[in-house]
């Protein structure tokens, strides 16, 4: 053995040498890269969550995913700078990466375009936990319980629970029955046109002004709506804090049939007129032709 490595030529040993050198430097300069991107991701990630923490608009739902994101990109770039100390192509990586999340993307093609919809909801915030809201047509209504990156999910009127992915919402109009704190109502009476008119528009009037519920600004409006068979449609129009208006809507319906009752406003009665008009020059001239026809018939 010591034969052999006398005869190894020392330009070789210096080759030698000089390889195990740079793989040497090589492996503590990746190893270097990696432990000192492993400390700045996670520094990073502890310092972005306690700052997203102080702001009071920031959902809790899409703080981990800040933080997630952030902490992993710096990670896979160190991953990257480590495999070029190695004398890696990070290119062909890159390469390889990109069409592996492509391929990714095509086939969760649905379920990423419900994770980008969940992160416009929760940064936007058009609604929040506890909002009564309404999307599209109608068909999705209820209050929101939770907010996630795939799905909502409400609870509808009649106590059902609902999960509505994220896209359906953010592709539709959002319609938030408690983003504004005051609403309006309006609620048509008939009367019959036989009644007098501006009697029962002061008697609604006054009915509107006594309900504490009813805000001053803007006032209360009585007004004719229109007209129908026999029947006067008014309209009364209020103001009311989002708390009070369905109780308010509720106490009204039913408080105005008695008052105009008082305003001797009774209920319409819709009634319809026929009349028959007959001719009875046309109905002799068609009995003289009848008659007519067999008589030239049998001749």
């Amino acid at each position: 053995m010591q034969n052999l490595l006398a005869g190894i030529h020392s330009n070789r040993w210096a080759f030698l040498w000089d390889a195990l050198t740079t793989i040497s430097m090589r492996l503590c300069a990746a190893a270097l890269i990696l432990v000192v991107g492993w400390w700045v991701a996670r520094r990073v990630a502890r310092s972005l969550n306690r700052l997203l923490a102080s702001q009071s608009r920031m959902d809790a739902t899409l703080r981990p995913v800040i933080c997630d994101t952030c902490l992993w990109s710096i990670r896979v770039v160190s991953i990257i700078g480590a495999l070029s100390q190695l004398g890696i192509q990070t290119a062909s990586i890159v390469a390889v990466l990109g069409a592996a999340g492509l391929a990714i993307g095509l086939a969760l093609q649905g379920t990423m375009q419900n994770i980008a919809a969940g992160i416009m909801l929760l940064l936007l915030r058009p609604f929040k936990v506890g909002d009564s809201i309404e999307a599209g047509t109608g068909t999705v209504a209820g209050t929101v319980e939770e907010i996630s990156l795939f799905t909502t999910r409400l609870t509808k009127s009649d106590g059902i629970c609902e999960y509505v992915p994220n896209s359906a919402l953010w592709s539709n109009s959002i319609r938030n029955y408690n983003r504004n704190p005051t609403r309006r109502l309006d609620l048509e009476v008939e009367i019959s046109v036989r009644d007098d008119v501006d009697q029962a528009l002061a008697a609604l009037r006054n009915l509107a002004i006594a309900d504490p519920r009813v805000l001053p600004k803007p006032a209360p409006q009585v007004m004719v709506a229109r007209f129908d068979d026999s029947t006067v449609v008014l309209n009364i129009r209020v103001w009311a804090t989002i708390d009070a208006f369905w109780d308010m809507r509720w106490d009204l319906a039913r408080q105005v049939r008695q008052t105009l009752n008082d305003a001797q406003c009774g209920l319409p009665v819709r009634t319809r007129e026929l009349h028959i008009v007959q001719n009875n020059d046309r109905d002799e001239s068609a009995a003289t032709r009848a008659t007519a026809a067999p008589q030239t018939a049998m001749q």
